[in-house]
Formats: structure tokens, sequence, C-alpha cells
């Protein structure tokens, strides 16, 4: 029987699954997955984060999962729930320790007894070859693409996955539902994108709204909130220290000379779950 601890971070939920509480050692399927994550028939959750897995570089290993089955390379979010799960679990304590993704070793840092975490996400790249975008290498800046009948201008960056910026005056949920999909899976974007509809609010605020590439409309996003603050600053529209408002909350983005980027934000513990021994085995 499998057992899952479920986490929120500003809305944004995981359902993470320990290879210790599960009886397979594998990692479970895309159709696992997509049932697990579906909000009707399964948990519901807006991804699986499996691990802790051993690592031959860091303290921990994590995989990640979007709720359509494929494996995202990093999510800040997600993060911040595996760093707040490892220590209600008694693996780490409030010391700084490392975690390996896909996209890149990350030092996490649990802070106020595990309601808020930090984690040092890496360098932002706007560099087509690193995120990638299709073209010749450039820095991806103020570029021009067609979704849906109507041009955006955008910026495109890499925190460990890719992500496309499109800063506008008005942004609003039916914006990212309407031109979200047809973003993320643009020409441009070979592994496709996660998107984000950026609003300038004032030189230590910015406002976004998020979809994400494998789970679509998102209330908050961590790798998100890094890269729009990021492209934010390359556009000298905010300075380094910058706080990202969502609808499901604020989170801090700290943004060094070298765009390296740290991300402070909340993380709340839901319930543990455990599912039952025939769900794979129903018809859904």
């Amino acid at each position: 029987m499998m057992r899952f601890q479920k986490y929120h971070a500003l809305g944004n939920d995981y359902l993470v699954l320990d290879p210790a509480d599960s009886p397979a050692s594998a990692s479970p399927e895309p159709a696992q997955v997509r049932a697990l994550c579906d909000r009707h028939r399964g948990v519901g959750s807006d991804g699986i984060l499996w691990g802790p897995l051993p690592s031959a570089t860091a303290g921990f290993r994590l995989r990640i999962f979007n709720p359509d089955g494929s494996e995202a390379e990093k999510s800040g979010n997600g993060l911040r729930i595996f760093a707040r799960y490892l220590f209600d679990r008694g693996k780490v304590s409030a010391a700084p320790f490392t975690i390996e993704t896909a996209g890149g070793t990350v030092e996490a840092r649990v802070l106020d007894a595990g309601r808020s975490v930090t984690v040092d996400m890496g360098r932002v790249s706007f560099t087509s070859t690193a995120i990638p975008v299709a073209g010749p290498a450039r820095d991806v800046l103020d570029e021009v693409l067609e979704a849906g009948g109507r041009q955006f201008t955008f910026c495109a960056a890499t925190v460990g996955n890719p992500h496309c910026v499109v800063p506008l005056p008005e942004i609003s949920p039916a914006l990212a539902h309407e031109f979200g999909p047809l973003i993320e899976r643009h020409a441009l974007f070979p592994n496709r994108t996660n998107v984000q509809f950026l609003r300038v609010l004032d030189r230590a605020n910015i406002q976004i709204e998020i979809w994400e590439r494998g789970a679509g409309y998102t209330l908050a996003s961590g790798s998100s909130s890094c890269a729009a603050a990021a492209v934010a600053c390359r556009l000298g529209r905010v300075d380094r220290d910058v706080t990202v408002h969502m609808p499901g909350g604020r989170i801090r983005i700290e943004l060094g000379i070298d765009w390296t980027v740290r991300m402070t934000g909340a993380v709340t513990r839901v319930a543990e779950v455990r599912l039952d021994s025939g769900f794979f085995g129903r018809e859904t």
C-alpha cells in the first residue's frame, strides 16, 4: 500500500512519495501519475515528488513528475515542499543541505520550524541554447511571437527548466488560460515551456499569472517567480530584491549580480494519504 504526504506551497500542491513508503522500487509510471493527480478520480495534485533518492553529488536526489505524467527538471515550490518533508521526517535540521534534481543541484534551508523554506536555485540564463529556444544562439530578450492570432513581446530564461515571460500592462487568469497552452507548445520551444504573464507593480514588486508546462493554470510557482523576477530585473524594471505576487500568495526573490537566484516562501503540510490497494486496478 502506497503512503503519500501531501503539502502545498501557496496553493501549488504536491504529493511526496518516499521510496521507503512504496511497495514498488521503481518510480511511478506516467499513467499512475496521471491517475493519482486527477482531482476527481484520484488524490488530486499538481505533481508527484519521488524521493529522497541516493545521490553521488548531493545530500538527496529528487525526481519531479507533472500531472500529465511528464518529468520536470526543476520546481521551486516542489523543492520547498520536499525540503519541508525532509525536515518533518527528521532527515535534515535547520542547517543548509543540498538536493540534486534533473535541472541542477540546489541548496535549501528550512526556516521557522518548517513554515518557510529558502532555496538557492542556481543561476538564471537567458541564452537560447540553454533554455532552449529555436534559432541562432542569443539572449532571448524583447522578441515577438504569435499565438492565437495575437502578437506578444516575450523574454525567455532558464533556472534549470524553461520559461517564457510575457510582460504586459494588465494580466488576468483568463489571459493565462487562453494563451498559456498555445505558448507552452509554440514551435519556438522544442521542449515546451512554462509561461508567465508579468505585470511590474513597482521597483520591488511584480505580479504574475502562470501556465505551467504539463500542469496548466497554477496558483503559484517558485521557478516561475525566479524567471519572471530575473527578466524584469534584466529589463531594468525592478531591483534585485523582488516580491512576486501570485493568486496563491507571495514569494521573495533575491537576485545576485551574477544572476544567481534565491527564493523564500511558505510551505504547509496538509495530510498523510494511504492509497487503497486496488486503486490502480480500477477503471477510471
